[in-house]
């Protein structure tokens, strides 16, 4: 694994002071890059899994840089009409071979935000500005290599700005944070919409005419303990509808994974082994997702690391 990445924290804070920078939270998948003139690139997902197959033309993009060796940090995305598209980009998520990766005729951006390493110097130690500087000048941005670009000075104004072109959010961070591995509070996700990602612990069957199966049953870990978040029944197509339910079949179980009971008749439960991105509106006051939409299966993000995410106002 080429290093855990720093994760952000979801926050409800919205005055920030000169020390921060905003970025757009991108709806895509984390990927980190590795260049060495010697042996090439390697790109990872934020669990380590490699994704040279998954994404060949950015192995190619990243290959034709300086000569320099580097170690990034970013977010890869479908866009469709300006926006990312996270549905999309699920037909490229899960290959392993780049001729079909290529053949999906779906075209991913790397949006780049962070640098590791230069010319086999750690940068993790710098500031952030300082990595983005160093970062804007190490790279070659052009064809599906993009710079993330920021703002100085934000608050409630931009986030709202940022809501109403459609965006997911920003990220809030630090201006002179260094590198850490894994979450910290010097960077903070505000969101426009709730969403995060849930473990599937079991579906129902369809009802009527509709293909593959009605609803999932999602949670979240709490401790050692599956809890239960609510059922999901919008956001498929049919085409997903019927590969999920091919998948599910195959991790049948005869128990339900949940602590809590699920008051669910026609459910059927299956190994807490798939991870789902679902959005939402809120919470409600019993622990259940108020409409929910699934949003497509994540394969960079491991069942045991999935917690309910709970905002965390002004330190």
């Amino acid at each position: 694994m080429i290093a855990q990445p720093m994760l952000a924290v979801l926050s409800s804070r919205r005055d920030f002071g000169d020390d921060w920078i905003f970025e757009r939270k991108l709806d895509g998948v984390r990927v980190l890059a590795d260049y060495d003139p010697d042996r090439g690139v390697r790109l990872e997902s934020r669990s380590g899994r490699p994704l040279n197959g998954t994404y060949p033309e950015l192995v190619a993009a990243l290959e034709r840089q300086t000569g320099l060796a580097f170690t990034v940090d970013g977010e890869v995305v479908a866009l469709h009409r300006g926006r990312t598209d996270f549905g999309l980009l699920q037909q490229r998520m899960g290959l392993t071979n780049p001729v079909a990766a290529l053949a999906t005729g779906v075209a991913v951006t790397y949006y780049l935000f962070d640098l590791l390493a230069l010319d086999g110097h750690d940068t993790t130690g710098l500031p952030l500005r300082d990595r983005k500087t160093l970062l804007r000048k190490a790279i070659d941005f052009h064809g599906p290599l993009r710079y993330t670009t920021h703002r100085n000075h934000g608050g409630p104004e931009l986030l709202a700005d940022a809501c109403s072109r459609g965006w997911e959010g920003l990220i809030a961070k630090r201006a002179d944070s260094r590198y850490t591995h894994g979450r910290s509070d010097a960077w903070l996700k505000l969101k426009c919409v709730g969403g995060q990602e849930f473990v599937i612990g079991g579906f129902t069957e369809p009802a009527g005419s509709r293909a593959g199966l009605g609803a999932l049953l999602v949670g979240y870990h709490e401790g050692e303990d599956l809890r239960y978040a609510g059922k999901v029944g919008t956001g498929f197509d049919t085409r997903t509808l019927t590969s999920l339910r091919h998948s599910l079949d195959e991790i049948r179980i005869e128990t339900s994974p949940f602590a809590d009971s699920v008051e669910e008749k026609r459910a059927l439960w299956v190994r807490p082994v798939l991870v789902a991105q679902v959005g939402f509106g809120e919470w409600t006051r019993a622990g259940r997702l108020r409409h929910p939409k699934f949003l497509g299966l994540r394969d960079d993000k491991s069942p045991a690391d999935v917690v309910r995410e709970r905002p965390k106002g002004r330190p």
